[in-house]
């Protein structure tokens, strides 16, 4: 599978990152509690899917939810999927190479961003 990914910043109810990844419909999305950063571990919370516009969006958000503003954006490959490991290789953006979404046995889900080559 490939698409599209966006990370948006976003202020609202209080600042965070949101992961979104195009899947046919809509776009899967997860808030990561921290600045994405390369190689560290960071948290993050399933969110419901988003509407795919959101992929090309910056701006104020509906019902004064704040505003969104892209942080890094390009297209994916799934590299690897299972129950607890989600694996893509990122393309066509200035921030990682990859990203692994982890989920734990306890369900807590953690992002990692990679760049090596």
């Amino acid at each position: 599978m490939t698409g599209q990914f966006v990370i948006l910043k976003h202020n609202h109810p209080h600042l965070h990152w949101d992961l979104l990844l195009e899947d046919i419909e809509s776009a899967r999305s997860w808030r990561l509690l921290r600045k994405p950063c390369l190689g560290e571990p960071i948290a993050a919370e399933p969110l419901p899917a988003h509407r795919l516009l959101y992929l090309d969006y910056e701006g104020p958000v509906s019902n004064d939810r704040g505003a969104v503003e892209r942080f890094a954006h390009g297209q994916y490959e799934l590299v690897h999927s299972d129950n607890t490991i989600l694996t893509l290789r990122l393309c066509k953006n200035h921030f990682a190479t990859s990203v692994c979404l982890r989920t734990l046995s306890d369900g807590r889900v953690f992002v990692v961003f990679d760049a090596s080559e």
